[in-house]
């Protein structure tokens, strides 16, 4: 079963070019030995933050990405210690907004999530929707 949000999951899983890897701790997993799905939240926002700021989208003031939506489709389970590559990309730009899509493969290079959220832009001070500038537009698009 695939999620919605994914037309050809070959090509969609093909699109993915930055990752970073987690590694499962004990405490993360569940009283059944694997990786309790809340975790992977915290996976993702790991994830995002470091593809933020490898574009240049993470600045400490002004500013700031917020999480508008997120959903998590659970392909297989995680065990403690299993080292997890979880990939991100933009999927979509909107004016404030810009949904992001999420892939978490294992070792054996199997899917174990796909993901995705729409983050929105406000302003630090006021928590109000800011428009991305065309030069943030082109960092998302990856230009």
């Amino acid at each position: 079963m695939k999620a919605k949000y994914i037309e050809e999951p070959q090509i969609w899983a093909s699109e993915f070019s930055f990752s970073v890897e987690v590694q499962v701790r004990f405490s993360e997993t569940d009283m059944f030995g694997h990786v309790n799905n809340t975790v992977v939240f915290t996976y993702l926002e790991h994830a995002r933050i470091e593809y933020l700021k490898s574009i240049g989208l993470m600045s400490k003031e002004g500013n700031i990405p917020v999480v508008a939506d997120l959903q998590c489709d659970y392909v297989r389970q995680m065990f403690f210690d299993e080292k997890i590559k979880v990939y991100v990309k933009i999927a979509q730009v909107g004016s404030s907004s810009v949904d992001i899509h999420y892939m978490g493969k294992n070792e054996k290079d199997e899917i174990v999530f796909t993901a995705r959220g729409t983050i929105v832009q406000i302003n630090g001070k006021n928590g109000r929707p800011v428009p991305f500038t065309d030069e943030e537009k082109e960092l998302l698009h990856g230009k």
